[in-house]
């Protein structure tokens, strides 16, 4: 039976009048998975409510944030606690510090950090931190890896090995890429090649797991190997952990791999679904951020009280048990998986780490570069993105998008989902 989505369909028409593709950003519109997008009113633990009173599991989880699920109680009445003393001073207030700390206290590389209010903008700032720290100009980033939308980083690999990139996208000028190196993922030659052949690299930025393109994991010790590298060659390596620090463990990436970044950046979960962003490095690197040293950076709501009062009480709840149920949960999905993907062996492919996951429609067995993912059937993909709609589940609005296991999952989400799927993949691939 078809989802009965007029009320979401009459917004979307309304929407489209006002914002470009009716959305505040690009993959919520659905264009991959074809149709139109769902509009929601309702979020509680696991499940979420659109417009119509279609329910649904939530797998996106607001793109990886709410760790703890939608409208967990303790994070609400924080937020509501605090908004009753005012939501935003535009001065410092001692809940900075106490989160701060939490923050330290979880990532050794990180001595002291700066608050700011997106992923993106952690991105940025710690690049140009690095710049401004190294004096050199030059930055490298990972094919695959996605660091927000700056200039600098909207930049597609170019035509050799070792070459500079070039715009991906409108507006962005030849100026801005050209300082930008983009080399394969999990390639240690390609890395060492670059910075062999270039004085000029302040920094090395990577998601230590790609979880943008599609979920691809380091093979073997290649995250060791990036930081040896940038060691030997004194550049900076920045850990873009605004999906997985906080997630992978407590300590994010870093530590369940066991490698430190000079510069880590968060987001997500540490905002406790509220927009927030975060870089940080040791005491020498941070002298350099004003208004202790000459690399400025300012934001009007950076630190606002209500986003640091979710985010405390969100990092409050991320216990080691809560991380031991995470670890069982997904494995708990991998387990009830696998009959579903010898069934279809051959033509799809499950990868789940930690808690998050993704779905291929592939005939390979393992994904380690962006080429892979690329050649994944994303027509098939849509097709099952709707009919997973039609079983109650909500996926990411598209094939490289990963999906997330929050706290509020259940084992009975979990085997409501796989028989979905199971259903679904029958439908597509017949």
């Amino acid at each position: 039976m078809a989802l009965i989505t007029s009320k979401s369909k009459e917004l979307y028409v309304q929407a489209c009048k006002y914002l470009p593709g009716g959305v505040n950003s690009p993959v919520r519109a659905f264009r991959s998975v074809g149709g139109y997008p769902l509009y929601f009113k309702l979020g509680k633990g696991s499940h979420i409510i659109d417009e119509d009173g279609n329910e649904f599991i939530d797998y996106c989880m607001s793109w990886g944030p709410l760790i703890l699920g939608h409208a967990d109680n303790d994070v609400v009445k924080a937020i509501q606690q605090i908004a009753e003393n005012g939501t935003s001073f535009g001065a410092p207030h001692a809940a900075e510090i106490d989160i701060a700390r939490l923050v330290v206290d979880s990532f050794p590389g990180i001595q002291k950090l700066r608050f700011v209010n997106s992923g993106t903008e952690a991105t940025m700032s710690a690049i140009r931190l690095a710049r401004g720290f190294t004096g050199n100009s030059k930055i490298i980033k990972f094919d695959g890896c996605y660091h927000g939308h700056a200039d600098f980083l909207l930049v597609a690999a170019g035509s050799g090995l070792a070459t500079f990139g070039m715009p991906d996208s409108a507006g962005v000028t030849k100026g801005n890429a050209k300082d930008t190196i983009v080399i394969p993922y999990n390639d240690v030659d390609a890395l060492h090649q670059v910075l062999s052949h270039n004085d000029d690299i302040a920094c090395c930025i990577i998601e230590p797991v790609c979880c943008n393109y599609g979920l691809i994991l380091p093979e073997g010790d290649y995250l060791q190997k990036v930081r040896d590298l940038c060691t030997r060659y004194h550049v900076l390596l920045i850990f873009d952990e605004v999906i997985t620090g906080f997630r992978l463990a407590r300590g994010g990436a870093q530590e369940r791999f066991g490698v430190k970044a000079d510069i880590t950046t968060l987001g997500k979960i540490a905002g406790g679904g509220l927009p927030v962003g975060v870089y940080g490095a040791s005491h020498e690197i941070m002298s350099k951020v004003a208004p202790d040293g000459p690399v400025y950076q300012a934001g009007t709501l950076s630190g606002n009280p209500i986003a640091i009062a979710a985010g405390i009480a969100t990092l409050q709840k991320l216990v080691p048990s809560a991380y031991q149920k995470l670890e069982q949960l997904g494995q708990y999905f991998e387990d009830a998986m696998q009959p579903v993907v010898k069934r279809f062996g051959g033509r799809f492919l499950f990868v789940r780490f930690a808690s998050i996951f993704a779905l291929y429609f592939t005939d390979d067995d393992n994904i380690t570069s962006v080429d892979m993912v690329k050649e994944c059937n994303m027509q098939q993909f849509a097709q099952f993105h709707r009919e997973m709609l039609e079983r109650g589940i909500y996926l990411s609005p598209s094939g490289y998008e990963v999906g997330f296991l929050s706290i509020a999952h259940t084992k009975e989400d979990i085997d409501t989902t796989v028989i979905a799927i199971d259903e679904s993949l029958a439908v597509v691939l017949s």
